[in-house]
């Protein structure tokens, strides 16, 4: 089988980047990762070079090219059926998916007034209503998969589903968005799992700032 090679924009910043990679990680899948940071006003050129979109992340395998997080961590999950990327009951994988495919299209709110940024020290940023909303609708996804499964994640064991709202909890952490118990107990849950700490060692690493996601 051909290598896995999935292209990255900069690991502090880049939280569509972040999803199919934790994804992957955290599932042992075996690939290599390739940042191309984008620490340019407009963008860095070289992403045109290896993505059809213009935008990361996008996956190789051979001749094949995967762009869009969900798409990618769904090839992979074909791909490698034995790892477990989706959770095996039908029911929970359906639940799963729609609750990736929530992320994928909504929270508009959140993701503006709260870029992801692993470096941020943790404070506060005056809070639309409609960032509010955004973080029950999350809370409440996130509590009763819980509540279902039991944990320690959000359908038992680690999934896509939880690769899908990595990047939350880092904005939850990062702008003081919660105080529940059960939400906290699961984030330092996430923020515990070998993926995500070799994911945030990178990210720390990195020279790259990019004014307009310091928020």
């Amino acid at each position: 089988m051909a290598d896995l090679i999935l292209y990255v924009g900069n690991k502090n910043y880049s939280s569509w980047s972040f999803r199919p990679w934790i994804a992957l990680e955290a599932a042992g899948v075996p690939f290599k990762d390739k940042v191309i940071p984008f620490d340019f006003p407009a963008g860095n050129p070289d992403i045109r070079k290896v993505s059809p979109t213009g935008k990361v992340p996008v996956l190789y395998h051979g001749a094949v090219r995967v762009w869009e997080s969900l798409a990618i961590i769904e090839y992979a999950a074909e791909l490698f059926p034995d790892k477990g990327i989706w959770p095996e009951d039908v029911a929970a994988r359906a639940e799963a998916r729609a609750i990736s495919m929530e992320i994928l299209s909504g929270f508009h709110a959140l993701r503006n007034t709260c870029p992801m940024n692993i470096r941020r020290k943790p404070g506060t940023v005056d809070l639309s209503d409609g960032v509010r909303n955004d973080v029950a609708r999350i809370e409440t996804i996130w509590k009763t998969a819980l509540t279902r499964s039991g944990g320690p994640f959000l359908f038992g064991a680690f999934s896509a589903a939880d690769a899908m709202y990595a990047p939350v909890v880092n904005r939850f952490e990062a702008y003081c968005l919660t105080t529940d118990e059960t939400v906290l107990a699961y984030m330092a849950r996430m923020k515990a799992h070998p993926a995500w700490q070799t994911w945030e060692v990178a990210a720390r690493a990195e020279p790259w700032i990019v004014p307009e996601d310091e928020a």
